[in-house]
């Protein structure tokens, strides 16, 4: 077992998790009633950081597709420091 796989193994689950919750969030922006929502406030200042970036970035189309952007470069991320580590 290599030395670093428990750190690499961590980093791959931070990265996983974080595009779940970037999924939450954006299937929640269209149910949520009450923008004020504590759990919904939590979700926007953990992902708005990876998010506001993509949409300046981003041509503005009506949808905000900054979710899918941010969950596809996750996955790219993590294949490629799959196959580097």
């Amino acid at each position: 077992m290599k030395p670093g796989l428990g750190l690499v193994s961590f980093i791959f689950l931070v990265l996983e998790i974080y595009a779940w919750l970037i999924l939450i969030r954006a299937v929640l922006s269209w149910f949520v009633q009450d923008p004020r929502n504590q759990f919904y406030q939590i979700l926007i200042k953990i992902t708005e950081p990876v998010l506001a970036p993509i949409r300046r970035v981003l041509p503005r189309l009506g949808v905000d597709l900054s979710p899918l952007v941010a969950i596809v470069f996750i996955q790219i991320i993590i294949k490629v420091l799959s196959k580097i580590l």
